[in-house]
């Protein structure tokens, strides 16, 4: 992979962690494999899966998920920083499964975006050409 990661690294890259975020929706959390009498406060002791339980049912309350994505995002799209665009985007793909849409939704885009945008510069503009934009079109100037 070069880079600038291109569609083909951002596409597996992508792939990899919805495939992660799916499997531990579904095969863990909804499917009831923590133990379903842990503790209610942090403060008596959880041990084990509990404090596992506990440290996803914390990313899931207010969409804070969400809110990491989308802070992200805005922080890529502002500056043009790939890492946080990937990070954005990534934990955008995380939050859009993980019950925290509203926000990650609007992070995950941003990030894109840039993700996009960099990709595009990364090419050099092959596609356009390097005189004035009126040359394509054969326009004289006026006179």
């Amino acid at each position: 992979m070069r880079r600038g990661g291109g569609i083909a690294g951002l596409v597996g890259v992508s792939a990899v962690v919805l495939a992660a975020v799916l499997l531990l929706r579904y095969a863990v959390l909804e499917a009831g494999a923590f133990p379903a009498d842990c503790k209610p406060l942090f403060a008596d002791g959880p041990e084990g899966l509990c404090l596992v339980k506990w440290a996803l049912v914390q990313a899931f309350m207010q969409q804070r998920l969400g809110w990491v994505s989308l802070a992200l995002g805005v922080v890529a799209f502002a500056s043009g920083r790939r890492p946080a665009a990937w990070a954005g985007w990534l934990s955008g793909i995380a939050g859009l499964v993980l019950y925290s849409f509203d926000y990650a939704a609007v992070g995950a885009m941003l990030s894109l975006l840039v993700l996009a945008r960099n990709g595009a510069q990364a090419r050099g503009g092959k596609e356009q050409s390097r005189g004035e934009p009126r040359d394509g079109l054969r326009v004289e100037g006026f006179r």
